[in-house]
């Protein structure tokens, strides 16, 4: 009867995960706060999409965004509690791919 009620949060949390770009966000934002900006750059990711994903992340309490009043105004985006809890989940990943994942190879979508 557990497995049942761990299903279904399992396979929520793989749906959150496995959304485009989702991991890759959390990844760069485990070094600590960043712009919007760097983010994108070191992902390459489209202005459009992380805003969108940084919001849908920000709901779901995994990052938070902090505005700075400086002129101009500054915001970074950071991983809350929540997100640094990931942390070793997404460690075990790279270790994992590191080991069985060919740089280069294609991985179907």
């Amino acid at each position: 009867m557990e497995q049942t009620e761990l299903c279904p949060r399992f396979e929520q949390a793989v749906s959150l995960l496995s959304r485009r770009w989702n991991a890759l966000i959390i990844f760069s934002l485990l070094e600590g706060p960043r712009r919007f900006c760097a983010v994108t750059e070191q992902i390459g990711i489209s202005n459009r999409l992380l805003s969108e994903r940084l919001k849908e992340l920000e709901q779901h309490g995994i990052v938070s965004r902090t505005v700075f009043p400086d002129t101009p105004s500054r915001i970074e985006y950071s991983l809350t509690d929540k997100g640094m809890a990931l942390l070793p989940v997404l460690q075990e990943i790279q270790t994992w791919a590191t080991r069985w994942i060919e740089p280069g190879q294609g991985i179907p979508e």
